[in-house]
This record gives structure tokens, C-alpha cells and sequence, in this order.
């Protein structure tokens, strides 16, 4: 089943300087249960995709649904993890988890219940009264995911998650991370410069082109591996990182 659909999109930019065009025919779906990274040379537009998808911008033209309906603004059943956790310093890792649904006004013992289970789960349920200064930056990381898991979206939206931290920080966490979305069982769509990044997690690759981005490629890594720093390892992941380097190095060149 589709969870995402994008139908013949087009988005025009109008500034004072004149028309821009972002994005051209792009069509693409994202099924139940896939998690799907994004790709392409730098400015093509992954990040619009991900507004687009959010209801923060509309195209010009095409159609884009989220389980069946059309975006016409912020869904609830589609979460958004950005770059920086963005955790409120002044709140509790409790408090910050539940900041998504107060803005929804969505705060009842059922939804306090999920959203300590979740820390539970994942190993933070002794810091649900400890202060964001006090966790390290993966620890971060993963409250800032629960915190979107809590209001049970079903369509996770990652833009660039891992970029600010350390190398090493960032393989953990991108594990933790692969390894919370697959055992709540949802639909992910990354957008990411980090090639290597995109074949260790993704079902599905899709390369933009440059702008105005259309689908140019996808790629299918098979690894036979369980977790994304396991696929590193693997002997077919570099057989992949190059198919995939090769196609948007080639494009950053034309």
C-alpha cells in the first residue's frame, strides 16, 4: 500500500529576480513500510520534497497524498525529524517528548502512558526527569525521534538527522535510529548528502537530478545484513556506494 504519493509535481518559485523552477514532472511513492532515502547534487531540491510532503509548500502543479489524501497543510500522520534535536533545555526529556502532542492539544494519560513506554523501551526511561544539557548528543538524538514517535505518525520525514554529529556518534545513532523505526513498524523517507548513509539504511534509493529535480535513478541495495552498520561491512555495500556515487558525481558534472 502507498503511504506516499507524488503524481506529475511541479513547483515554480516566484521572486522579485524572477521564475525558479524547483521541481519538474517528479513522481514517486513510497509504500507501507519502506524506508526510502533521497538523494542528488546539492540544491536540486530533496528539502522541498520533504515540504512539500509536510504541507509546508505547495506545488504549482501534480498532486502530492499522504495515505490516500490529498496535502492541503500539516498532517498529524506525518512526524518531521530535523537536523538538530531542538530540545527545549528548559523542559525535562519527559516534557520535551510530549511537546508535539500539547501543540496538538493531545495530552492525556493514554498519550503520557505511550510516550514513557517509548523512552522505557529505548533506554531513555531514566532520564524522563533530566534535562536535555545532561544527555549526550545521540541521547539527543533519540529523544528527538521519540518525541515524533508519540503522536504515532505514520510517515516519518528525516531531513539530514545525523549530520551534526561526530563520525563516530553517527553510526551509532544511525543504528539506534534504523532499528527504532523498524521495530514501530513505520514508513521512513531520509534525505541525505551521505551516500554511504543512504545504502546502509534504505530499501529504496531515489536520485534526483539536478533542478528542476525529477526522478533520474533508483536503486535497490541488497544486503544481506540486519543493521546499517552490519550492510557496511558487508562485501556488496561498496558495489553499491559506487553505483550510486557514480550516477550523482555524473550529474554534479553535466
Amino acid at each position: 500500500m502507498e503511504i506516499l504519493k507524488f503524481d506529475d509535481v511541479n513547483l515554480t518559485y516566484q521572486t522579485p529576480q524572477g521564475q525558479t523552477d524547483a521541481l519538474k514532472n517528479l513522481s514517486l511513492s513510497v509504500e507501507e513500510g519502506e524506508f526510502v532515502a533521497l538523494v542528488g547534487p546539492s540544491g536540486c531540491g530533496k528539502t522541498t520534497v520533504l515540504s512539500l510532503v509536510s504541507g509546508l509548500l505547495f506545488p504549482t502543479s501534480g498532486s502530492v497524498e499522504v495515505d490516500g489524501s490529498k496535502v492541503t497543510g500539516p498532517m498529524s500522520s506525518v512526524g518531521y525529524m530535523l537536523q538538530k534535536d531542538n530540545l527545549f533545555e528548559w523542559r525535562t526529556i519527559f516534557k520535551n517528548v510530549m511537546l508535539g502532542l500539547e501543540i496538538q492539544k493531545k495530552v492525556s494519560p493514554e498519550t503520557e502512558k505511550y510516550a514513557g513506554d517509548l523512552l522505557d523501551k529505548y533506554g531513555l526511561g531514566d532520564f524522563k526527569k533530566s534535562f536535555p544539557p545532561e544527555l549526550s548528543g545521540g541521547m539527543r538524538q533519540r529523544v528527538a525521534l521519540i518525541r515524533t514517535l508519540a503522536f504515532k505518525p505514520k510517515l516519518l520525514l528525516l531531513d539530514e538527522p545525523f549530520s551534526a554529529l561526530d563520525f563516530q556518534t553517527r553510526l551509532s545513532v544511525c543504528d539506534d535510529v534504523y532499528s527504532i523505526i523498524k521495530s514501530e513498524g513505520k514508513t521512513a523517507l531520509l534525505v541525505t548528502h551521505d551516500i554511504s548513509e543512504a545504502v546502509s539504511v534504505a530499501d529504496r534509493i531515489i536520485m534526483l537530478s539536478r533542478r528542476p529535480a525529477c526522478v533520474k535513478s533508483i536503486f535497490e541495495p541488497k544486503i544481506d545484513a540486519l543493521t546499517p552498520f552490519e550492510r557496511r561491512a558487508s562485501p556488496e555495500f561498496s558495489h553499491w556506494f559506487d553505483a550510486v556515487w557514480k550516477e550523482v558525481s555524473y550529474d554534479e558534472k553535466e
